[in-house]
């Protein structure tokens, strides 16, 4: 397919518009909003005051995604700059004005009236965000029950790189859409994902989140739903706020300080706005928490048989390859029996520490009715730091070379009094603990022209330019071939991974810098600095997107009685993605002793035309309050795939004002991503137990000897329950294909003013999902005989310990999912200065279930927690909040519950029978409270977060002694916070 070119004078005047965006600093949250001549209004004054707002409420390598949004969608005006209190539920107001509003919300091109839309949209403020304490969106979204666990958070701390991504009903956030004001944005060049940590959590009015599948209106991407940012715009006021927080234990500072200015001119007919953000968040460490310092592995029901740390150590651990009996040293050259396990706890991180600089402008200036022009800009600096314990040294991974997979000390090797070839395992903590710290700088610029064209028909012509650098560095990595020369160590056979090793101090003194040591003794600090290595990588991504949209919302007057209007937007799309990440040469060549890493480079562009029809076929009539029906379509031209067409359908029918009934259905499509496609194979460390260490199955334990492993029942995995996995993109992937429907009713009844209500019932199904084998689904079902096929991916060095599991992307089964939503808001005026406000959200999974393998049988995950490799699928998820505004004074309490899970191996649910301690994890109440006070112009907001200082459940994930991904909101414990904040 040819890329679409811009020829002459629209490529002029697409020159110039870009040339005025950063000149200009221009943008307008009007080129979002539901219609072209909202843009022609005065800039309102801002009113978003501090003062009223306590009544508010892991992919394992660089992957980048591709996402697609035609359409505006964000309010007018003036709820962008007032702090409202709109109800965080699926439906749009709280029938506190018999007037409707007509507005654009996320899910559909055309304007609608509140409380009228057909699609399962949760609306948050900014009132709900700031409320309670999160210093980012990712913080914030992981209290909503709709947000799943295999979110990448700021917990994840083992190459998560910084990086917060969100995901919808636990689809994985490469099937969500983000858009920031109804228009695409610059992706994070590391990962699959929309960085959270990039928009300042200040400057954001409120957030919109299509509960439902959205390709037909959006592209490719919107598969489990669509979350649509929008930030502040318009202002004519200015506002600085400081806030500041730090745990009950002393640590994990944070602290935020934001300001925005807006400026009318030219009698209002143009405005600029201006924001700017700072933050930072505090690490935590593991050794600082009680519950996570000391590192269970497995959870045996036998205590005696549960090991605490790794088999990484300091002393080393030396297995003989012929007798299997097992050394250490002591340090200072010697050879003793037994090993030690080491506690790599003391050195790591629980969460990353975190500093964001935000700068953003925007501007538009109305001509006239027929051409306001817009633009925006969005520049954001993210750094991130973590810790891990000191680089384990085993070998080299993966096993094609050219250094040897093991480190083998020959029997003749200066200390080795044990007669016989020792294979080496050894925790380097003369380098010192690993760090890593990241770099991300993120742009987004938006221009463009909207108006009126003719008789109710409008247009909004955009052009969007994004783009991500990213440097990811780590500290203290190790250069293998360093090493060997350090300890006179040379293979036998070089580019023979199973090569053996001769001791040749000759290579060392050979080697200007290297130090001659003992694998017996410590390193000395010279041989230290000779044999170490930091490594730098870089990647950097790119978004052009240009996009047509036309709409009319009363094109028509339906010819019967009642009738209502007929409305229909159309437009077009084109947009490319291309992205590039580049690995140290180090970690290329794998001379680093890290995850080895290939060049990823790739793109790919899309045409696409959309349509969106909506008639409203009887309303104010018998049994018809309201009557409509809306179609969406979508035409996609991709130049890797060919085309494809995804519909939707939804009727809304409200027999009465009291009562509403609506339903959707729709298909979904996401092609792979650039990473996914093109993206070179790496190494990753999955938390996995190994089915042969104290095998008794007969199965098994006859499978582990056919691969090599003499006597399975008192075999033990090395390490730290991590296995090395090798994963990858994949040129012969096809597209996810999927299907979506929802339905639910909405109460709002005029008995009870305040009261707004809902239930929807919501079901996915995708198929030919693309994504990764469990480490620990390939371990148990090629060994317990489900599946041999499997144990072709995975490789035994000659002690039979796992050298690497092989789980490159490929298009798995189909994954099922379906569940209820519950939101209850109800605002009651109880005096003339005193408001209570109760809100609730709830969410009840019904299904998850999973066909790993085409054609295969389908495993059951609701309410499971993966062992141990964490992320669940609790059946019961709530989240609700109570506030009291009384005059200037307001309170707010804060109850987000997760419900129990089972633990589930990924091939079933784990019993107490089959030998195990503990085999659920129990249902957790995190309490939250907020207080504020305004006077004048200043504004006051405190709270406790986690009230009861609860610690995370206990979990055997290897790592942490908790899911750090399910119960993240509980690592850093009890958290204190305070804002001001002063208008004017």
């Amino acid at each position: 397919m040819k890329t679409v070119k811009i020829r002459g004078r629209a490529r002029l005047f697409l020159g110039a518009v870009i040339f005025l965006s950063p000149a200009a600093t221009m943008t307008s949250g009007h080129a979002q909003t539901a219609s072209a001549s909202t843009h022609h209004r005065k800039a309102v004054k801002s009113t978003t005051r501090h003062k009223t707002t306590v009544t508010k409420g892991t992919t394992s390598g660089p992957i980048a995604g591709a996402q697609t949004a035609p359409v505006a969608t964000t309010m007018p005006s003036r709820s962008q700059t007032t702090l409202r209190d709109v109800s965080a539920s699926n439906s749009l107001s709280l029938g506190m004005s018999g007037k409707a509003e007509e507005v654009v919300v996320v899910g559909s091109a055309l304007s609608t009236a509140n409380n009228t839309s057909a699609n399962p949209v949760q609306i948050v403020t900014a009132k709900q965000i700031q409320q309670t304490g999160a210093t980012t969106l990712s913080d914030f979204f992981q209290r909503l029950p709709s947000v799943g666990s295999s979110s990448q958070q700021n917990t994840d701390t083992n190459g998560g790189g910084g990086v917060s991504c969100t995901d919808l009903r636990n689809l994985g956030t490469n099937r969500v859409l983000v858009l920031i004001d109804g228009k695409r944005a610059a992706l994070n060049s590391s990962s699959n994902c929309f960085d959270m940590n990039s928009i300042p959590v200040q400057q954001v009015a409120s957030v919109e989140i299509l509960k439902d599948g959205g390709s037909e209106l959006y592209g490719a991407d919107a598969v489990s739903g669509v979350i649509n940012i929008k930030l502040r715009h318009d202002l004519d006021t200015g506002n600085i706020t400081v806030r500041g927080g730090i745990t009950g234990h002393g640590d994990a500072p944070q602290g935020i300080i934001s300001g925005f200015k807006g400026w009318n001119f030219d009698h209002s007919k143009g405005n600029i706005s201006l924001f700017g953000q700072y933050m930072t968040q505090g690490g935590v460490r593991q050794r600082n928490r009680s519950w996570s310092r000391n590192v269970q592995i497995g959870d045996d029901a036998d205590p005696s048989n549960n090991r605490f740390g790794s088999s990484y150590s300091p002393y080393g651990s030396f297995y003989g390859l012929d007798s299997g009996a097992a050394y250490r040293s002591d340090n200072q050259g010697n050879l003793v029996a037994g090993t030690k396990r080491f506690n790599f706890a003391h050195d790591s991180f629980l969460t990353n520490q975190l500093q964001d600089s935000s700068l953003s402008g925007d501007a538009h200036y109305d001509f006239n009715d027929h051409f306001t022009l817009y633009s925006n800009v969005l520049y954001s600096h993210n750094t991130s730091m973590t810790q891990m314990a000191a680089e384990p040294v085993a070998g080299a991974v993966p096993q094609n070379g050219p250094y040897p997979t093991a480190i083998t000390i020959p029997a003749d090797y200066p200390g080795n009094t044990a007669g016989e070839d020792l294979q080496m395992l050894r925790r380097m903590t003369e380098w010192g603990p690993r760090e890593t710290q990241t770099a991300s700088d993120t742009l987004t610029a938006k221009v463009g022209a909207q108006g009126r064209i003719y008789a109710g028909w409008k247009y909004d012509l955009s052009y969007t330019y994004g783009a991500n650098m990213y440097k990811y560095q780590q500290s203290n990595m190790g250069s293998y071939p360093a090493l060997l020369n350090t300890y006179g160590l040379q293979p036998t056979a070089f580019g023979d991974p199973n090569s053996g090793m001769i001791y040749n101090p000759s290579v060392c003194n050979a080697a200007a810098g290297c130090v001659l040591s003992s694998p017996f003794a410590s390193l000395s600090p010279a041989a230290a600095r000779y044999s170490n290595l930091n490594t730098t990588s870089n990647g950097h991504s790119q978004l052009r997107d240009l996009n047509l949209r036309i709409h009319n919302d009363h094109v028509a007057t339906m010819p019967w009685a009642h009738g209502g209007d007929l409305g229909i937007a159309l437009g077009m799309e084109h947009r490319g993605e291309q992205l590039t990440y580049v690995p140290d040469p180090a970690l290329q060549s794998g001379v680093a002793l890290t995850n080895p890493q290939g060049v990823t480079s790739g793109g790919f562009n899309v045409t696409e035309g959309y349509l969106e029809g909506k008639a409203t076929l009887l309303r104010d009539t018998f049994l018809a309050k309201d009557l409509n029906i809306d179609a969406q379509g979508r035409y996609s031209s991709y130049n890797t795939f060919g085309s494809v067409e995804n519909w939707k359908a939804s009727i809304n029918w409200a027999p009465t004002r009291d009562i509403r009934f609506r339903g959707t259905i729709g298909t979904s499509f996401r092609q792979p991503s650039v990473y996914e496609l093109f993206g070179a194979q790496s190494l990753g460390y999955a938390t996995a137990l190994d089915p042969c260490a104290g095998a008794s199955s007969p199965t098994i334990v006859a499978n582990c000897m056919k691969a090599g492993i003499a006597n399975p029942g008192s075999f033990q995995q090395q390490g730290s329950g991590q296995v090395a996995t090798v994963s990858g993109g994949n040129a012969k992937l096809q597209p996810e294909a999927g299907r979506t429907y929802t339905f639910g009713t909405v109460l709002t009844p005029r008995w009870i003013p305040g009261l707004s209500t809902s239930v929807e019932f919501w079901h996915y199904n995708v198929s030919s999902s693309v994504g990764t084998l469990a480490t620990n689904y390939i371990l148990n079902n090629c060994y317990n005989g489900t599946n041999p096929g499997l144990c072709s991916l995975v490789n035994r060095s000659a002690n039979g310990q796992i050298s690497q599991v092989s789980a490159v992307l490929q298009n798995l089964g189909t994954t099922n999912t379906s569940g209820i939503d519950w939101d209850f808001d109800y605002r009651i005026r109880l005096t003339r200065i005193d408001t209570l406000t109760i809100s609730n959200s709830l969410q009840n999974l019904v299904n998850y279930s999973q066909q790993l393998v085409p054609g295969g049988q389908y495993y059951h995950y609701t309410n499971a927690i993966y062992y141990p490799g964490g992320t669940s699928n609790p059946r019961w998820r709530d989240y609700a909040t109570v506030s009291w505004q009384h005059g200037p004074f307001s309170i707010t309490y804060m109850a987000n519950y997760t419900g129990g899970v089972h633990w589930n191996d990924s091939s079933s649910f784990m019993q107490l029978s089959d030998g195990y301690g503990r085999v659920k994890t129990p249902a957790m109440v995190q309490q939250d409270i907020a207080l504020g006070y305004h006077v004048e112009s200043w504004n006051f907001t405190g709270g406790v977060n986690n009230i009861a200082n609860k610690n995370p459940p206990f979990f055997a994930d290897g790592g942490t002694n908790t899911d750090t991904s399910t119960y993240s909101s509980f690592v850093p414990g009890r958290n204190f916070w305070l804002q001001i904040s002063k208008d004017f």
